[in-house]
This record gives structure tokens, C-alpha cells and sequence, in this order.
């Protein structure tokens, strides 16, 4: 099969690689499937379909139509500002910032259940959400609670809107 990458010795599943749409698919010996790369859940589900097509056009019968699930879907965001990432770690609930082992705050977000990575580019990556709607409410909502904390740095100079950065010689 074209396409496919098999190695039990350095992996225990068959990773199937499809051009449209654009996915990777691990699949197990248990039947169990996991698709990552596409670009929306409804890209997801043709994959695994086309996927199923295919392994049975290959011989390999698969009793049963697929259940899909979608377990955690990943988005990338730019604020548009720059972030003080260390007033962001002491000011915001639930983080974790050691620079030396990663250049971003780790914020566990707990509505909607998503961890955010925060940079100092102001650049956000969202993950572990089920459904679409939740990457644009844990956008909105943390860019809204980072400029009430003060650690949005608005671009072209303007001020921070707070008298405790002020004193900082963060930046």
C-alpha cells in the first residue's frame, strides 16, 4: 500500500499518510484509529472514512462503520501584543513558567477545559479543546482576562494601563 509506513520493531501501529486531506493516521491492531493533521473535525472524519476505504479495497475487511470522536483539537492565535510573560505567571491562576525548560506560560484554563501556551510574541497555541466553538471562547476569554491583569503590551508604545508595571524593569 502507498502511502503507509510499517515498523513493528519502532512502532506498534501502521501510519498511514494521505495528501488530501492532508492527515497522518495511526492505526492499531485493535481497530482503534488515531487521525492528526487535519484542519477541522468534518476534514477528520473523511480521513478515517477514506482511510477505511482504502484498507478494505487492500483486503483487510473492517466489520464495521468507524465510530469518530473527536479527543482534543489544537489552534494557534496571535493577539496582536505583546505579553509580559512573567507578571502574566504571578498575576493569572493556574500557570506554569520556568524559562529555562520552555519560553512560554502554560495556563490551564478551566472554562472551557483547555491548556493555553502563552508567548511573549503575544503568539497563543490552544489545545485539548472537543469542539471548535470552545478555541474561539478560550481566545477571547484569555486575551480579555490578560489586558484586566495588565500584561498586554498594546503595540506602537502605547502605555500598559497600569501603575504596577510602571515599576517593573521587566521591559
Amino acid at each position: 500500500m502507498p502511502d503507509v509506513e510499517f515498523d513493528p520493531e519502532r512502532f506498534p501501529g501502521l501510519v498511514y499518510r494521505l495528501k488530501k486531506p492532508k492527515t497522518a493516521t495511526l492505526v492499531f491492531n485493535t481497530g482503534k484509529m488515531v487521525c492528526t493533521g487535519a484542519k477541522s473535525a468534518k476534514e477528520s472524519k473523511r480521513a478515517v472514512h477514506k482511510i477505511v476505504k482504502l484498507v478494505n479495497e487492500a483486503g483487510i475487511k473492517m466489520s464495521r462503520k468507524p465510530e469518530i470522536t473527536v479527543q482534543n483539537i489544537v489552534a494557534s492565535a496571535n493577539l496582536g501584543a505583546e505579553l509580559n510573560l512573567e507578571l502574566a505567571a504571578m498575576k493569572l491562576e493556574n500557570t506554569l513558567y520556568e524559562p529555562e525548560q520552555f519560553p512560554g506560560v502554560i495556563y490551564r484554563m478551566r472554562e472551557p477545559k483547555v491548556v493555553l501556551l502563552l508567548f511573549g510574541s503575544g503568539k497563543v497555541v490552544i489545545t485539548g479543546a472537543k469542539f471548535e466553538p470552545q478555541i474561539q471562547e478560550a481566545a477571547e476569554k484569555v486575551l480579555d482576562r490578560l489586558l484586566e491583569l495588565g500584561v498586554v503590551r498594546i503595540p506602537e508604545g502605547e502605555d500598559w494601563g497600569t501603575d504596577e508595571i510602571e515599576d517593573s524593569d521587566d521591559w
